[in-house]
């Protein structure tokens, strides 16, 4: 992994600070919550105390049958289409079916609605009409109660019979419809207003289901009562709906209405509105778009108000961006729940609060998050190129044959007057070099020094044994004397290669360069390479149009001699050569290759270099050999602005010495 990409795993560890400012927006707005739910909750339980000492609520005991109001006049007929609008709040009558109860201008409507596919049809005057599909109705008032049954053998009015005796207050005869159809039947009718009911009770009897009779089940009467609303508004504080209802949810009496219209801040935009409930509140109930004029709520505050536990619960607000709280508490009455109040109150400044104070902080951090990446990421990306070009000069400050190059030669090795740890580490690498580079002068002028030491002592000793010569010496001596003779003989061959060294080195540098036709020169080494070489082969392939040059061609020459000698020390008799001229986008490139063992790995590097072989030390004709050839090959080459290099061919037939070369006048180094 780079430098550069630590650092900014290392810059998004700052990404800690807004994780940790979410945490702590998150549990600010948690505890300003419930704040308002304990407050509201408090609220609740005082206006309900206070219902309870006023008798506001009248205690009912179990369940009861609820009067919806109409929304408009109810046409007694049969049918169910001007009960459409109250139909999702109908009351169950068991398996059997539902009920509707209404109240018009015209007293109270009722319609029921019986499901039964198999039927048993009598008049209610009918003898066996107890014994048919028929409803029992039971009024009651103060003075008492009193049944009527309905039924009817054919659809249309019906009159109901009472069952019982007559009670005061409550009618004689009930007039009513009868509707039905293959599910069931339909029984629609109007009691008059001024009867004051107390309880209602409806009765079904099903004949199919084998006499199965369902006993009137005389419930109290509930509906909304704008007295109980007065006072109710009476108790609750602004800006707070109050709504009471039954245990089983019925509304009785409200007041007030929740405002979850934009105020003077404004609506929040969509995305404050998802991340208010995304990252903030996360636990808030759906909101319910019926829940400001329904008459019946049937949420869970409502259901655990009903038996006895107070609840409060967020929600989201019908417009966007709002939330509603809604705190549930029981009314109770020597221990009986007698209804269930509910406050609500709309609030849009935890939202808002919730929202500026997170994203505050996220613009913030992000803000502290960009600068320190960006800072860092400045910082990572110029020590990585501060580092790259150091890493650049060291692997450039020295050439292939051990020599600095001229520009480190000078003592300019770069970002050596930083005054940090990288500056440190240059001026190291120039010591380093430095040292290096005198150790390879010394290496490079050794011959020529030890030829120039050497040369007296020699002499001293040839001519000491050039006078043994004249004396008289035993026989048994004289093979000593002739090997020391050899031996001083190949010793001075080996002081005038190395003094020849230095003085081709020289010579090399001092060549002047003239145009030539750089083919012709190859053609000519070539003819006078064939009569040398034996039963070997010489392959020679040149360009078909000149090939001009300013360079020394005597170099040239030169360096293919050694190249030839060197090729044949590992070509076998009978093998092959190959020299091969091509053009080079800045001079000539001459190749020659010959068959033979493959080079050394370790040894590649190092073959261009003085004093390094690969042959026997000597010739079977006794000549030293001091790996001086490639040395000269790659003189010629530096001279002439190239390379010279040497490589395996790819099907390991043998090796390939290559040399470019580029026109004098230009460039030391070639591309």
């Amino acid at each position: 992994m780079t430098l550069r990409r630590k650092l900014l795993l290392v810059a998004l560890c700052t990404l800690a600070l807004p994780v940790a400012g979410w945490l702590y927006v998150r549990q600010m707005e948690t505890l300003l919550r419930e704040g308002q739910a304990q407050a509201l909750l408090a609220s609740a339980n005082a206006v309900a105390r206070s219902l309870v000492v006023t008798g506001a609520v009248a205690s009912t005991s179990g369940r009861g049958w609820y009067v919806q109001p109409a929304p408009s006049p109810i046409t007694i007929d049969g049918y169910g289409d001007d009960w459409a609008p109250l139909t999702p709040w109908s009351q169950s009558l068991g398996a059997r079916g539902k009920l509707l109860l209404a109240a018009d201008d015209d007293g109270l409507c009722l319609y029921a609605d019986v499901r039964a596919t198999r039927r048993t049809r009598a008049d209610a005057d009918d003898a066996n009409a107890l014994a048919a599909d028929h409803l029992i109705l039971a009024l009651g008032n103060a003075e008492g109660r009193r049944r009527y049954l309905l039924a009817s053998a054919a659809p249309g009015p019906l009159v109901a019979r009472p069952l019982d005796p007559p009670v005061d207050g409550l009618p004689e005869l009930i007039t009513a419809q009868w509707q039905e159809d293959g599910s069931g039947y339909r029984v629609e009718l109007r009691l008059p207003r001024g009867l004051h009911l107390r309880t209602l009770g409806v009765g079904v009897y099903d004949a199919a289901a084998g006499g199965d009779r369902l006993a009137a089940d005389a419930r109290p009467l509930l509906s909304y009562s704008d007295k109980l609303s007065g006072e109710l508004a009476q108790l609750v504080p602004d800006r707070v709906q109050a709504r009471v209802l039954a245990p089983q949810g019925w509304l009785l009496a409200r007041s007030g209405r929740l405002n979850t219209m934009p105020g003077s801040d404004g609506q929040p935009s969509w995305f404050a509105a998802l991340v208010y409930r995304s990252l903030l509140a996360t636990r808030l109930e759906d909101a319910n778009l019926w829940a400001q004029d329904v008459p019946r709520l049937d949420t869970r505050e409502v259901a655990a108000a009903g038996i006895g536990k107070p609840v409060s619960v967020w929600r989201s607000g019908e417009e966007r961006g709002s939330v509603v709280l809604a705190a549930a508490v029981p009314i109770e009455h020597a221990g009986q729940v007698d209804g269930v109040l509910l406050l609500e109150q709309a609030s849009r400044t935890v939202p808002l609060l919730a929202n500026r104070a997170l994203f505050g902080l996220l613009l913030t951090s992000f803000g502290v998050l960009l600068v320190a990446g960006g800072i860092l990421l400045l910082f990572a990306t110029r020590l990585s190129l501060r580092l790259g070009r150091l890493r650049n000069a060291a692997e450039h400050a020295q050439l292939n044959d051990g020599r600095l190059d001229g520009l480190f030669e000078r003592g300019k090795f770069p970002m050596t007057d930083a005054p940090d740890e990288i500056g440190d580490l240059a001026r190291s690498f120039e010591r380093l070099f430095e040292v290096v580079g005198s150790y390879t002068d010394y290496l490079r002028t050794l011959a020529s020094k030890l030829s120039h030491e050497l040369s007296t002592p020699l002499a001293i000793v040839k001519s000491s044994l050039d006078n043994l010569e004249h004396a008289a010496l035993p026989a048994e001596a004289q093979p000593y004397l002739a090997r020391a003779r050899d031996g001083v003989a190949r010793l001075g061959a080996l002081v005038r290669a190395m003094s020849e060294s230095s003085r081709m080195e020289r010579a090399i540098a001092a060549a002047e360069p003239e145009d030539v036709d750089l083919r012709e020169v190859v053609r000519g080494c070539a003819d006078a390479y064939r009569p040398l070489i034996g039963a070997r082969r010489l392959d020679c392939m040149l360009p078909d149009a000149p090939l001009h040059l300013h360079c020394a061609p005597e170099l040239v020459a030169q360096a293919l001699d050694k190249l030839l000698d060197n090729a044949l020390s590992f070509t076998p008799p009978d093998g092959w050569l190959r020299l091969t001229l091509r053009g080079a986008p800045d001079g000539a490139e001459i190749e020659l290759a010959n068959q033979g063992p493959p080079l050394p790995a370790a040894m590649q590097g190092r073959l261009f270099d003085s004093l390094v072989s690969l042959r026997d030390k000597t010739t079977p004709g006794g000549a030293p050999h001091l790996g001086l050839g490639l040395y000269v090959v790659r003189l010629v080459a530096e001279r002439h602005g190239g390379v010279a290099s040497a490589r395996n061919l790819d099907d390991g037939s043998g090796v390939a010495f290559s040399l470019v070369l580029c026109s004098m006048p230009r460039s030391r180094l070639c591309s």
